[in-house]
């Protein structure tokens, strides 16, 4: 798997965690986890992979 897959593999999985957290009413954590897989993504595709 190549780095950039590993960071968008990582994206998703931040993601699927967002129902869970909506669920349990933790919205800061939905705020905190959607900007990291946005952060994430992002890296990603401009090719920003040093985080």
């Amino acid at each position: 798997m190549t780095l950039a897959r590993s960071y968008l593999e990582k994206a998703r999985v931040r993601l699927k965690v967002l129902d869970l957290l909506l669920d349990e009413e933790a919205y800061s954590d939905v705020v905190r986890e959607s900007q990291e897989a946005v952060e994430i993504a992002l890296s990603t595709a401009h090719g920003d992979l040093r985080s």
